[in-house]
């Protein structure tokens, strides 16, 4: 049975700095025409990195829509012609000022495909080390600290580490790139 819906027109309702709202008509498979809205946004890098003495970098950044401080790992988008690749090294840098010359792709993941094209490509770096200072955007404040792993999934399991994409990178390390040695 072919699932696919047809694009019949296609504008952008709102567009900002990071994101455009779409709005779709489309035609079901059944031949029912209807809207489709939904939130586009360039591909992202998420960062899980580790320093020489397997400490993991972290950030605290202010997140304005839930109103707090965040507690999560370097990520950003990818800059028009980048691969994700190189976006893991100049994100890494920009946000901490941490570099490193070996990451290593974990996965690939659409965090929320039902309502945005989305897509999160997972990276853990090591022997990451200070390499001098942030290169924040205008509208970023973040402050680096260091943890350990073991801290980092005790802190998800205790919903102290909130940020998802963050979450995601600390659970999925933790279950498929580790055999109990950290």
């Amino acid at each position: 049975m072919d699932l696919s819906w047809e694009t019949l027109e296609r504008t952008v309702a709102y567009r900002c700095d990071g994101f455009d709202i779409v709005n779709e008509s489309v035609a079901l498979p059944d031949g029912t025409e209807t809207e489709f809205d939904y939130l586009s946004e360039a591909e992202s890098v998420v960062v899980l990195p580790f320093t020489a003495d397997s400490r993991v970098v972290v950030i605290e950044e202010w997140r304005h829509a839930v109103r707090r401080r965040n507690r999560g790992l370097p990520a950003g988008n990818l800059e028009d012609g980048e691969s994700p690749e190189d976006a893991v090294f100049r994100e890494l840098r920009e946000e901490t000022g941490y570099a490193t010359e070996h990451a290593e792709h974990l996965t690939t993941v659409e965090p929320a495909n039902g309502f945005s094209d989305a897509v999160f490509h997972y990276y853990a770096a090591y022997d990451c080390e200070r390499a001098g200072d942030q290169h924040l955007d205008a509208d970023e404040s973040i402050e680096v600290t260091t943890a350990t792993f073991d801290d980092l999934v005790e802190a998800v399991r205790d919903d102290e580490f909130r940020d998802g994409r963050s979450a995601f990178a600390v659970l999925y390390y933790a279950a498929f790139e580790t055999d109990g040695d950290r």
